[in-house]
């Protein structure tokens, strides 16, 4: 397939998502295929890693090279396909739970080491999979089957996480606001680097609290101020602002240089002699 004339239903795939009706994720994967496309992606080219949850499903439904790991280990496979075969669009998707509880040790790595790829993580500030506990980004007097009091305990903040670990692009979007997202998610698409999107993505089963309602009410867009993502402070001002949720690109390094280009990893290492060398089956002998 032509990167010319390439669209976003190129990335769907033939199966039907089983995402209950009204979850953001819908909107979520419908932005990150239309960034791909916009950005001359072809299915062909792009590789999709997602980890578990309702977001772990995603693979499924998109049309590209896939693989659905395991709990909050999306990001390390993410990060070896693009070191193996930089010539691969890779994108990484995960949720709140997979990626800043389990999965929270990988995603500091992750953005420290500023490989060139994704990461969209779906936020809907629940375990939406396994019916409804509190997440890292629960709120404090959020009640669920695990915190019928609340949960005591303050919120993850992932934008601040990723600025602390010192990522090079960092970024919120909200799945409603479908151009904007996909814009968003472009521009991560687009860095060279590490481009990270907190996406908030609703829960219409679980969470009756960050509802649709209360993004569109409350999210402030950065876009529409004269805010400038690469002048550091002001991005840290706005990312620890804990009374306002700010949706655009808050922070891009813009002279980023990806890890696999300091490291002289542009070649494709992917490619296997049909016949392995025999000193290179020797090693495999080992193993077994």
């Amino acid at each position: 397939m032509s990167s010319d004339n390439v669209r976003f239903v190129d990335f769907k795939s033939d199966k039907q998502p089983t995402w209950c009706p009204g979850c953001g994720d819908f909107g979520t994967m419908n932005g990150m295929m239309k960034a791909l496309a916009q950005t001359g992606n072809t299915p062909d080219d792009t590789f999709v890693v997602a980890g578990i949850g309702c977001s772990g499903k995603i693979g499924t439904y998109m049309h590209s090279y896939a693989l659905h790991g395991v709990h909050g280990r999306a990001l390390p496979v993410g990060t070896g396909v693009k070191m193996a075969n930089p010539d691969l669009e890779v994108m990484v998707a995960g949720g709140d739970g997979d990626g800043y509880s389990i999965g929270a040790g990988h995603f500091v790595h992750a953005v420290r080491r500023n490989v060139d790829m994704t990461y969209v993580v779906m936020d809907n500030r629940i375990y939406g999979l396994t019916k409804g506990q509190f997440s890292p980004t629960s709120r404090e007097d959020f009640e669920t089957s695990t915190s019928p009091d609340g949960t005591h305990q303050q919120p993850i903040n992932p934008l601040a996480l990723a600025m602390a670990a010192g990522g090079s692009f960092i970024a919120q979007s909200f799945s409603s606001d479908a151009q904007r997202h996909a814009e968003i998610v472009q521009k991560a698409v687009e860095h060279d680097g590490f481009g990270f999107v907190n996406v908030f993505s609703p829960c219409v089963t679980f969470n009756d609290v960050d509802t649709y309602d209360y993004f569109r009410d409350s999210l402030v867009d950065v876009g529409d101020s004269d805010h400038d993502p690469t002048d550091y402070d002001a991005a840290k001002e706005k990312i620890l602002d804990r009374e306002t949720e700010y949706q655009g690109v808050l922070y891009q390094d813009e002279s980023s240089t990806p890890y696999n280009e300091l490291e002289g990893a542009t070649e494709n290492m992917a490619d296997i002699e049909e016949s392995p060398p025999e000193e290179a089956m020797d090693l495999v002998r080992e193993f077994y």
